[in-house]
Parts: structure tokens; sequence; C-alpha cells
């Protein structure tokens, strides 16, 4: 994220680059970098006149390389974007382009989902001469820390536990996280706090029956919590999958038997090796006096089985609203 942030700042800095290729396997950031240069390098009187966007499928490389030759009318900058990039045939040619591109036009090509090869020539040239961005999808134990900072940027903040309910519910889905968070926005104002109540009314999350409450209750050893939640979700399959929650559960007891392997650590650098915000450590460090070694290994092995059931894997004729009740019932017993 620190090159997006780099970039991001140069061009609220009107800091411009003749070239940018961006490309990766999360979507989210090329949009981004896409959206502003297309929303604010021109005005809207100059983008009748100075701004093209093109679709790869449907434009021939040539004519992009045409397009982008020209000289501005009535603009310092002309902007070139094309869009869908991967399906671009031909795109060697932009070789000489990428070599001396012209310094008032801005060229932006958003490939999303595949990587170019930098060993071609015409890449080489547009990370030479311009910016080449590959756009990472983000890990798990980061994706809190992103929806703090992007609530943060729109001039609210957001408790602990909201931000763990969109974690849980989201995962690492930024274009959907970045749309559901936006929701929120409608009701809650500037400078004002998100928290779960407001993610249940207005996202849909039962702030009661989650993913994030069930590892809790089972780090606690709350049998009947736990049990009640997992009857829930059998009940409400399509809104809580068996593999979200099986992801979910095996980062929890991965994160339990870290805490095992650390017990000199302090608070701060304990949240730091879990990924979670330090709010939640005085929960973790309960559920690791209920919950030793030997169990969490056992039950790190429960849930690779029970992934593997749910794949059809030794299931036998089990469905996976008996699944989830199953191996919460033995987690519970270790």
């Amino acid at each position: 994220m620190s090159d997006f942030n780099k970039i991001m700042t140069q061009l609220q800095k009107k800091q411009y680059h003749p070239v940018y290729l961006l490309y990766g396997m999360e979507a989210y950031f090329i949009d981004k970098i896409t959206d502003y240069i297309s929303q604010n390098v021109l005005t809207e009187a100059e983008k009748g006149f100075n701004q093209s966007v093109f679709y790869g499928r449907d434009v021939k490389t040539r004519n992009i390389i045409e397009t982008a030759k020209r000289y501005p009318m009535m603009s310092e900058k002309q902007v070139v974007i094309i869009r869908e990039a991967q399906d671009l045939r031909d795109v060697a040619e932009l070789e000489a382009y990428m070599e001396n591109p012209v310094e008032s036009t801005i060229l932006l090509l958003a490939i999303k989902y595949k990587k170019p090869d930098g060993r071609k020539k015409w890449v080489k040239f547009a990370k030479k001469n311009g910016v080449v961005f590959e756009s990472k999808p983000i890990y798990e134990n980061q994706m809190q820390a992103w929806i703090t900072a992007y609530v943060r940027q729109q001039k609210r903040e957001i408790t602990p536990q909201a931000t763990q309910l969109i974690s849980d519910y989201i995962g690492t889905n930024l274009s959907l996280a970045s749309n559901e968070i936006d929701k929120l926005f409608i009701t809650v104002k500037e400078g004002e706090t998100v928290d779960d109540e407001a993610v249940s009314r207005v996202i849909g999350i039962n702030k009661d029956y989650n993913n994030f409450e069930l590892t809790k209750a089972l780090g606690a050893k709350d049998h009947i919590k736990a049990m009640r939640i997992a009857n829930y979700f059998s009940h409400n399959g399509k809104d809580h999958p068996l593999v979200v929650t099986l992801s979910i559960l095996g980062r929890y007891y991965t994160q339990l038997m870290l805490m095992h392997f650390s017990p000199g650590a302090s608070k701060q650098d304990m949240a730091r090796m879990l990924g979670v915000n330090p709010y939640f450590v005085d929960e973790f460090y309960t559920a690791k006096s209920k919950n030793n070694g030997a169990s969490v290994a056992k039950n790190i092995e429960i849930i690779r089985q029970y992934d593997l059931k749910s794949k059809g894997i030794g299931s036998g004729s089990s469905s996976s609203t008996e699944l989830i009740n199953e191996l919460v019932f033995k987690l519970l017993r270790n």
C-alpha cells in the first residue's frame, strides 16, 4: 500500500508522469488511481478535447499511439486512459512510444488480474519514463488497519468491534469493503463514530451472531453461546458460508498458538504479531488461559479435517449445516 499512497500523494500535488502502467490482482488500487486521474487532472471544460478513454478489446494499439502523440488543446495536459488493457492486442507496438513519451500526455494502462512480461522493452521503458505499479491483495492481518484508515480519511472514527465485524464479514475484498463502508457514511456524519450498531443496521451484519462472536465464545469456552451461534449459522448458511467460518477459525487458533510461543511479548508487540487492534489482546490472553497449547494444536487439526469435509472429502452425507454444529462441538471439547 505504500507505493499506492506515494502515487496518490504525488497526484494530489499535481506531480504527474507521462506513463502509468497499473497491473495486478487487486482491482481496488488500480481503480482508485485511474478514477483520480480521470476526475482530477483536467477540468470539465478541458476534458471534452483532452481526455480519451478506450477499452483494450475495442481499440488498436496504433490508435492509442496516435492519440497519445497529439498535443492538448487549450490545456497543459491531455489524458489517455486504457481500461481493461489486458485485452489490448499488439501491445508490444507501444515500445517506441514508451521510450519517448510525450510529456504533455498522461497515458494510463490498467491491467487487471494479469502481470505484463517485465522482460519486454515496452514495460522496461514504461518503468524508466513513468510509473509501474503492481496492485497486490492485502493480507488478512492488514485488513483492520485498512478499514480504520479508510474511515478516518472520511473524517470519521470507528470502534474496534465495528472494524472486526466488517473485516470478518467481508474478508480482504477492498472494493466490496469500500462500498459497504460508504453506505455507513449516509447515517454516520463527519466527526461521528461508526460502531457495531451502525454496522449491524446499515450493512446487515448481525452483531450477536457472527464469526467474531463465535471465536470469542470458543476462546472463552462459553459452550452455550458458541453452540447458539453455530445453530444460527446452520439455519442461515447463505449469510454464513462454512468456508469463510473455517478460514476465520483457522486464523484464530493459529493466533492463539502464536501467543503460546511468545510468552514474554508486551501487549503492543503481541497486538502487532497477531495483527489485531490492541483493544482485543486481553481477550486473547483470556482465551490462552482457557486453551493450552496441546488443545490449540488439536483444534487446528480438527479445523483442517472439517475443511476437507466441506470439500466433500470424508464427510459422508453430512451437509454444511450439520458440519458447523459438529465442528463447534468438537472445538469446545478440547
